[in-house]
């Protein structure tokens, strides 16, 4: 089901202020995890407030436990997240679905697309950021730069059918026929991202010497592939450590970078191997035991 919110900022509703607007997260979530890593590269941290959404009932979606986030809404005091969809839509019925950008002005939902979300992140609140994080102002180094922008897209179409939503076919297929299909397409695309990174104008990052929007999505499943979709989504035909040497390399260099080009480590600093696990434990599993291995959850560079 599309997501029903699908505003953008700025536009004539909802403009460009400080300390306006919430973004609420959960670190298990892939697609939030997006969002996470686009407001830490772009430091934001003091412009856009971030809460976690710590918890998620089989039933009625995800809430607020207090076990690593707020006991409640900081907003509103609500417990579950599904009252802020109810207080944007009273007739709301769609998903309940993260990540969530709240309007604390107008009081009501912005967004809830993550794909809208980080673009809106990558340049919406340029203004008030210095010049040199400005993506107007960094040319080959933006995160969408015009001359790459059909690349990106293209890429980032089939990596979303068959790799960020492919290893969820995979670990939810109801047949061995749905299972066998979608797993051979998922490591159809791995191979082919391999061979991608193997060509000279897609080193050291999926589309050359600089991070774009392309690695950030694809980012967020590969970092969980070993640790969660292996052993607990039967993603199992090929590790990412043992099988696939370069985007292998390619996900270390994300992972461990603490230079500008990651905003001093954004990509590690949001990364709580932890979290992802016991999450997915309680997901796939049903009795919430957490696989220990692999030991470590990601190789060193």
């Amino acid at each position: 089901m599309p997501s029903k919110f699908r505003n953008l900022i700025p536009s004539e509703q909802f403009a460009v202020e400080k300390d306006r607007y919430i973004l609420y997260i959960n670190y298990v979530c892939p697609w939030a995890h997006r969002a996470i890593i686009v407001r830490a590269l772009k430091g934001l941290e003091d412009i856009v407030q971030l809460v976690e959404v710590d918890a998620r009932d089989p039933t009625h979606g995800w809430y607020f436990s207090g076990h690593r986030g707020p006991e409640r809404d900081p907003i509103h005091g609500c417990r579950w997240l599904k009252e802020l969809y109810l207080r944007a839509d009273p007739y709301y019925n769609g998903r309940i679905t993260i990540p969530l950008m709240w309007d604390k002005k107008q009081d009501t939902i912005v967004n809830n697309e993550s794909a809208d979300i980080i673009r809106i992140l990558f340049e919406a609140f340029d203004p008030l950021l210095p010049p040199h994080l400005r993506e107007v102002n960094k040319g080959a180094a933006a995160f969408i730069p015009p001359h790459l922008r059909t690349g990106i897209d293209s890429l980032n179409s089939w990596v979303y059918d068959t790799v960020n939503n492919g290893v969820y076919k995979v670990g939810f297929a109801t047949s061995q026929a749905a299972y066998n299909e979608h797993i051979s397409r998922l490591f159809q695309s791995l191979d082919r991202l391999e061979h991608h990174l193997s060509q000279a104008e897609h080193y050291p990052y999926l589309f050359g010497q600089h991070i774009t929007e392309a690695d950030i999505r694809l980012y967020t499943t590969l970092v969980r592939f070993d640790v969660a979709y292996y052993p607990l989504f039967k993603c199992n035909m090929r590790m990412i450590r043992l099988d696939y040497p370069r985007l292998h390399a390619w996900l270390r260099r994300l992972y461990w970078s603490e230079g500008p080009e990651t905003n001093r480590g954004a990509f590690k600093s949001t990364t709580h191997f932890d979290v992802i696990k016991r999450g997915y434990s309680s997901v796939a599993a049903g009795n919430g035991i957490v696989p220990a291995g692999p030991v470590p959850p990601i190789m060193p560079l």
